[in-house]
């Protein structure tokens, strides 16, 4: 009855451990892009989902995520993080970010894409490298076309 209870109670807490919907770090060098396989190095571009049952998939930038999302069930993403232009190996929240499209401002896929946690920080960006704002969900669209 003993063994029983600590097979219970070891079962329980790694059901626990295992239902954790958070971040992880980026290990820059080595983790690789789950989806162009890259190995990410950019600490200004790089992006990670994390799905509702905690799976975590990390990119070398921000067009790899989005074009990720076009053959994966996005109601089982639970976070879309962005690194911040302006902070370099922050991931912000993908849906309340600002992204900016400048040719001055090269991505690792080509995009020109980088993201900005304020809309005031893209636009200050924006008004010395030009290119043009989007929204979480406007540069979805702009990805799915």
């Amino acid at each position: 009855m003993k063994a029983l209870t600590h097979y219970l109670s070891f079962s329980l807490m790694l059901l626990l451990f295992n239902c954790n919907v958070t971040p992880k770090p980026i290990a820059y060098g080595s983790d690789a892009c789950h989806f162009c396989r890259m190995t990410i190095v950019d600490k200004v571009h790089a992006a990670e989902v994390v799905t509702n049952k905690g799976k975590v998939y990390k990119f070398d930038a921000t067009e790899c995520m989005l074009n990720f999302m076009k053959e994966f069930d996005t109601a089982e993403i639970k976070l879309f993080l962005a690194n911040d232009y302006l902070e370099p190996e922050s991931l912000i929240d993908g849906t309340k970010a600002t992204f900016l499209i400048s040719k001055k401002i090269p991505s690792p896929m080509g995009a020109f894409l980088s993201a900005f946690k304020s809309h005031e920080e893209a636009k200050s960006i924006q008004s010395q490298k030009g290119g043009q704002l989007y929204t979480w969900e406007n540069i979805q669209k702009k990805f799915n076309n």
